[in-house]
């Protein structure tokens, strides 16, 4: 459903999602490297258990909240992507922060 434009393409860095190494794209959010990797949910309602993805991609709507290196509620539409980051789908509130 998503795919990179490669005229858009500036290197890759590797990121850990879900305990799994893939590849993004240098420069590219959070949000843009979990869709483009096939992951089509960025976690999970505190109540329901609904799954919710990014929406607005501009950081107003909290649709795509994830854990980042251990940090819970992260907009992923407002991070970019770094070698090494990991990223985690949010389940519920998250983790307490340390």
């Amino acid at each position: 459903m998503f795919k990179r434009l490669d005229e858009n393409h500036h290197g890759t860095v590797t990121v850990v999602i879900e305990g799994e190494s893939h590849e993004a794209a240098a420069g590219e959010t959070v949000a843009a490297a979990l869709l483009a990797c096939g992951y089509r949910y960025t976690r999970k309602t505190p109540v329901s258990g609904a799954r919710r993805a990014p929406f607005c991609l501009m950081g107003i709507c909290y649709e795509c909240l994830v854990v980042i290196n251990g940090q819970p509620n992260q907009r992923a539409c407002q991070v970019l992507v770094h070698e090494g980051m990991t990223i985690n789908r949010q389940l519920g509130t998250g983790p307490a922060p340390k």
